[in-house]
């Protein structure tokens, strides 16, 4: 008499429930380490803004470049951080060498704030850059908006 040897279906479809269910578990863990990765992208992002608007700030009240009064010795927009302001004795100074993509909204628009903006303000004055955020009204891990970043 021979044996049969093989696979039953109620075999197959045990296996195939058992590898469904830890593959539904693992989903949420992927999500959250591809938002925490996002966020941490952001971080670095408007990190890096907003240290180059500070050496420009730092630059203009070093006196190294003419600028505009009105601004407060803050760039005009944030392209003038990329193109670079001619400093007094002829050299171009750079403080960005192009403008990071909110990872959040994944585009090149940041929300700016102006100097004589008002802290909470969503729209921008326009003369000058004091501040940056993202556009985004999701919340973050930490419950927070990104938009408060």
């Amino acid at each position: 008499m021979k044996k049969n040897i093989g696979i039953t279906y109620i075999e197959i479809l045990i296996v195939v429930v058992i590898v469904s269910i830890l593959s539904l578990s693992a989903i949420p863990v992927v999500e959250n380490t591809i938002k925490r990765e996002k966020e941490l992208e952001l971080k670095r992002a408007l990190r890096m803004i907003r240290t180059a608007i500070d050496e420009y700030k730092k630059a203009a009240d070093q006196k190294l470049f003419e600028y505009d009064e009105d601004t407060y010795g803050y760039p005009p927009d944030l392209e003038t951080l990329v193109k670079g302001v001619k400093t007094k004795n002829g050299k171009v100074l750079k403080f960005l060498r192009r403008i990071p993509k909110d990872p959040m909204t994944e585009d090149g628009e940041w929300g700016l704030r102006s100097y004589q903006d008002d802290f909470d303000s969503n729209v921008w004055g326009g003369e000058n850059v004091y501040d940056v955020y993202s556009k985004s009204e999701e919340k973050a891990l930490d419950g927070t908006h990104y938009n408060e970043w």
